[in-house]
């Protein structure tokens, strides 16, 4: 097998949902959208049944109707989003305005593909129909950048399953799944978009538990074992920042930093600011803990790390991000790589190493979800307040 894995790779990773940089002037083969079916087909299918099937739409007429189709089901609400957003720094502006730009180009675009599948939804909620097409479609998606065309997935058309399938001809029994408007690109540079490592978004053996390195086998302290967790708060990330931007609010429903009080020369919160906590944990005696402010961004983070801020003994993060009509926060947490109690009682004890650090993160799991969602119930009160 002679594979490049660099050229692989970067198709599969600049892969974009294209709109503005469709060319609409340049033709495309049939020839060339049959290939990419070809590659298409080739991905797994419930059962091995082959139900995929695939309409393309070339006729003038036909895609002036499933234009007009997109325009009701969401094209006008695309398109009185972003005039209202326009020009604001909302963080979807950009987002709406591609998505506008669509609707109202969608009839000159050279082709549209409709993926099919034989059959209907149960309404059971259990796979089996869509998990047999999607990564079909998304193989077609790939295909066509690497040859340097390019498409949008798009789904809103389906709010309107039945003129669709009225528009297609579709037999009863046929299930669309996405509308793809196809073209040549402007270009063939697209980026990597902005996104998480894999570290931020992966688990290990149970859900929010990280590692930095590793982890080994068995896992060690030296892998630095950590937790994330997340929540979507409905209100702007200005209503959540107050809570998460001042260690006192995260201090009074944590058993770690428990009375966290600011320490003699910092002023509040701020890049190199300390404070000192006290740690009530049941399984050790309480002590203080000084602690120093590594990271500030207003609104977006605010992270601190224990004892030595070189080599700490752990390190903490708050982040927030804007999501559709909501914040997201993550609180993420590492153990190590300094030294620490835990870190000396899990080194004296190798044989129960592991099954001590799974207990240490599990413990951490369930003080961090109650801060976050402590923070969600203030920002949403105070936010529905205004």
């Amino acid at each position: 097998m002679n594979i490049d894995v660099n050229s692989v790779d970067e198709a599969l990773s600049t892969t974009r949902s294209v709109r503005f940089r469709l060319d609409l002037e340049r033709p495309v083969d049939n020839d060339v959208l049959l290939d990419c079916i070809d590659v298409a087909e080739q991905a797994p299918s419930g059962g091995n049944q082959g139900s995929r099937r695939w309409v393309i739409i070339r006729d003038a007429e036909m895609k002036a109707k499933i234009a007009e189709l997109y325009m009701a089901t969401a094209g006008e609400w695309m398109i009185s989003s972003r005039d209202a957003i326009a020009g604001s720094g909302h963080p979807q502006e950009r987002v709406m305005a591609s998505a506008a730009y669509l609707a109202e180009h969608l009839a000159e675009v050279p082709a549209i593909v409709i993926p099919t599948i034989i059959g209907e939804h149960d309404g059971s909620g259990l796979p089996g129909l869509f998990d047999s097409v999607i990564q079909s479609v998304w193989s077609f998606c790939v295909a066509l950048r690497a040859r340097g065309l390019g498409t949008a997935w798009t789904t809103a058309i389906l709010r309107d399953r039945e003129g669709l399938a009225e528009v297609l001809s579709l037999p009863a029994g046929m299930t669309p799944i996405a509308m793809l408007p196809v073209a040549w690109t402007k270009g063939t540079d697209f980026k990597l978009a902005p996104r998480l490592p894999a570290r931020q978004v992966t688990y290990f053996d149970s859900f929010a538990r990280t590692w930095e390195s590793g982890p080994s086998d068995p896992p060690t302290f030296s892998d630095c074992p950590g937790a994330i967790v997340e929540v979507s708060i409905k209100a702007p990330t200005r209503a959540v920042w107050p809570f998460i931007s001042d260690i006192n609010f995260p201090a009074d429903h944590s058993d770690e930093f428990v009375g966290a009080r600011w320490a003699e020369g910092s002023n509040g919160p701020a890049l190199g600011a300390k404070f000192v906590g006290v740690n009530q944990r049941a399984d050790i005696s309480d002590w203080e803990v000084p602690c120093t402010i590594d990271r500030f961004e207003e609104r977006r983070a605010f992270g601190w790390v224990t004892r030595d801020i070189d080599n700490p003994t752990a390190q903490w993060r708050f982040e927030l991000a804007n999501i559709a009509g909501a914040s997201r926060l993550r609180f993420a947490m590492v153990l190590g790589p300094g030294p620490s109690r835990f870190k000396d009682r899990v080194e004296a004890d190798p044989d129960n190493g592991p099954e001590m650090i799974a207990s240490r993160v599990a413990a951490q799991i369930a003080n961090m979800q109650r801060v976050v969602d402590a923070v969600k119930v203030a920002a949403e009160a105070s936010a529905s307040s205004k």
